[in-house]
């Protein structure tokens, strides 16, 4: 500070005398005396862009409040100023009383041997070193925490109160957490309801203690931790905070625990958390498990924090046994728009910051998002999802699903009807009426399914169409099945050709079993799968109308049996190209039988693999949901597969080729007589 900044303060403090904190002060260093205003009011412009200037608070509250200089205007930077008596309250719950320390003290919010800023660390119960005796008196307010309920919830959610009610509930997550019963969580739960109400978010802006949120996520995750589960469950619902606990033990099919609660006055956000079966397995004797929702705690970090990141659903804390590592998150978002993407993140509590590493994306839809995410007991207990621009990748995929889609519907129908114009020319022996019965049915099948694909993603969302979404689902799965099992039948009719020269079936026999195989097998899949899983609400994708895959692995239902029917008609491919003999003289007839068996097979080499390959890359997308090498060869395998059947079923075929050659000359011919 100057000479002539010395003078001006020594003039200001001889005509202007006042108490300690009832004038403001600047403190950003090479201030000026005229920098210090009057109640730091927009009366008199600042000059310095950064200055910092205290004003002390009216007199029914202690604590300052101070303004910083931004665009030659005083802008509010923090405010500390509180009308609770927080040492009080404290001593009312604890029964103890505090010792001298030189670190702090709890009036005004301070409390001794907490210093502000730092990871929260400690055991239940450490406080009896702190405060003397422990007197375990047996009064209501000891109990449960009641006594101190009305003087919280009368006291405005302004800054300074939420700074020290969340020092309050530090405190007593660090040092009165021994025996938490649901009392204590109702009043717990209670006082930190009053300062996560959607009503004082934009006041946490202003909380001195940029950590302060943290802190209160810690303090809530530490108490509700210890929370003692009555009958094996306990559910301790408030407005913005809802603590959920239920007993788990290794033989257990799975466990979840369902969110839905008021993110404010008009919209509602769900979540939920999900324990795998395969997780439980590991447990060695029966647990417990807690989850605690926040629907508006995100927002809360997100306006406390000069992070430039937005959070988009409600943030879950999870307290399981360490043998616990991996949950399944679901997170219905709170923006929806298309053009909003989501990003899968775990709260780093020793760092402080979101963590993308704690998660992995398994599916991300217009409406929730489902995060596969690593509990770990020391850094990430508490998970949400963040807003992030939507990738390229979704236009892209989009674009090739439509196109390929419109392609694959053409192609199929053209098919269709070019099997109808040549049918009476290429079906003249059995083996030939078979394999087109076979490719006509499996042309439907995907006919079918390429419309009801297109019906599924116009009521993708499941929460608005549930049934609408089933019932799609159901034919979906349906019909890929049956495109899978129309191949299989037309395996089978190879080695029947093959292996089976002195057998003879007839037409209606063969179309009786072709439809038991090619219908009947899928219809009983498609059956199980659905009475199984839906009583369980695990059918459906999470937002989308497919199988589920993360919690009762219903997509085994299709792609086990898919998959194997691919490794089955590979297996014939190899089969005939082994077992095929050169044909000899004077064997016509049983050559054109084999003839006929050889191009059959070369639809099947050529049609399998494709599908086979489609539906491997399905798979990939379900392991790795962030590969986009892996979305769009399957987008484009999966658009294309009605133009594979049309090009490699018909359109290759010779004997269809010159069915079509007649049929055409034919046409021409009649024209031309009907000219004359």
């Amino acid at each position: 500070m100057d000479v002539r900044a010395a003078l001006c303060l020594l003039l200001w403090a001889v005509l202007f005398p006042a108490a300690p904190h009832t004038a403001p002060g600047v403190l950003s260093k090479g201030s000026r005396a005229g920098d210090l205003q009057d109640g730091c009011t927009d009366l008199i412009p600042c000059e310095d862009s950064g200055t910092l200037c205290i004003q002390a608070c009216s007199p029914s509250f202690h604590g300052e409040t101070s303004f910083v200089c931004k665009d030659r205007t005083w802008r509010m930077f923090t405010d500390a100023c509180a009308n609770l008596d927080v040492q009080s309250l404290f001593q009312r719950i604890s029964k103890r009383e505090p010792l001298p320390s030189s670190e702090g003290h709890i009036a005004g919010g301070h409390f001794p041997f907490v210093r502000p800023g730092k990871p929260m660390h400690g055991k239940p119960g450490d406080g009896a070193k702190y405060f003397g005796a422990d007197d375990r008196g047996k009064s209501n307010c000891q109990a449960d925490f009641s006594c101190i309920i009305p003087d919280i919830l009368s006291s405005p959610a302004i800054p300074g109160n939420i700074a020290d009610i969340v020092e309050l509930l530090k405190m007593i997550s660090l040092m009165l957490s021994e025996d938490v019963n649901r009392g204590k969580m109702q009043s717990y739960s209670k006082i930190a309801n009053h300062i996560l109400n959607s009503s004082v978010i934009s006041n946490w802006a202003f909380v001195k203690d940029r950590n302060a949120s943290s802190t209160l996520l810690d303090s809530v995750n530490l108490f509700a931790g210890k929370l003692l589960l009555r009958n094996g469950s306990e559910h301790i619902q408030e407005h913005f905070i809802s603590t959920k606990g239920f007993s788990i033990h290794r033989n257990a099919s799975g466990k979840s625990f369902d969110f839905s609660m008021e993110v404010n006055k008009t919209n509602y956000v769900s979540g939920r958390v999900v324990i795998p079966e395969e997780e439980l397995q590991k447990l060695p004797n029966t647990s417990k498990a807690i989850s605690i929702a926040f629907p508006t705690l995100g927002a809360i970090i997100e306006a406390s924090r000069p992070d430039p990141i937005s959070v988009n659903g409600m943030v879950l804390s999870v307290s399981l046994p360490e043998e616990l590592q991996h949950i399944l998150l679901t997170f219905e978002k709170v923006n929806k728009l298309e053009s909003v993407g989501a990003q899968c993140v775990g709260w780093h509590s020793t760092e402080r910051r979101w963590d993308n590493k704690a998660c992995q994306m398994k599916s991300d839809n217009i409406s929730s998002v489902v995060c596969m995410c690593k509990h770990r007991r020391r850094t990430f207990r508490s998970f949400s999802i963040l807003m992030s621009p939507t990738l390229l990748r979704n236009t892209v995929l989009d674009y090739i699903t439509c196109v390929g889609l419109g392609l694959s519907i053409f192609s199929l129908i053209l098919c269709l009807t070019i099997e109808m114009a040549v049918w009476h020319h290429v079906t003249k022996t059995e083996i030939t009426y078979m394999r087109h019965f076979c490719l006509v049915n499996i042309a439907t099948s995907l006919l079918i399914a390429d419309i009801l694909f297109i019906v599924a993603a116009v009521v993708h969302n499941t929460a608005l169409n549930y049934r609408l979404c089933v019932a799609a689902t159901f034919f979906l799965h349906l019909f890929y099945l049956a495109l899978f099992f129309w191949m299989f039948t037309l395996g089978l009719l190879i080695l029947y050709g093959l292996l089976l020269v002195f057998f003879k079936i007839t037409r209606s026999v063969f179309i009786v079993t072709a439809f038991v195989i090619g219908y009947g097998c899928p219809l009983v899949i498609s059956i199980l799968t659905v009475a199984i899983t839906e009583p369980k609400n695990g059918y459906l994708r999470s937002g989308a109308c497919w199988l589920n895959w993360y919690e009762t692995k219903a997509l085994l239902a299709f792609a086990v049996p898919a998959l194997s029917i691919v490794a089955v008609n590979l297996a014939v491919v190899v089969v005939v190209v082994v077992k095929t003999p050169r044909p000899s003289i004077g064997e016509s007839c049983k050559s054109r039988d084999l003839s006929n068996m050889i191009r059959i097979s070369k639809n099947v080499a050529l049609l399998t693999p494709l599908l086979g390959l489609t539906w491997g890359f399905g798979l990939a997308t379900v392991v790795d949901s962030h590969s986009l090498a892996f979305h769009v060869t399957f987008a484009l395998l999966n658009a294309f597969q009605g133009f594979f059947i049309l090009l490699f079923g018909t359109l290759l075929d010779r004997k269809t080729r010159e069915a079509l050659r007649k049929n055409c000359l034919s046409s021409k011919r009649e024209c031309s007589l009907a000219k004359a």
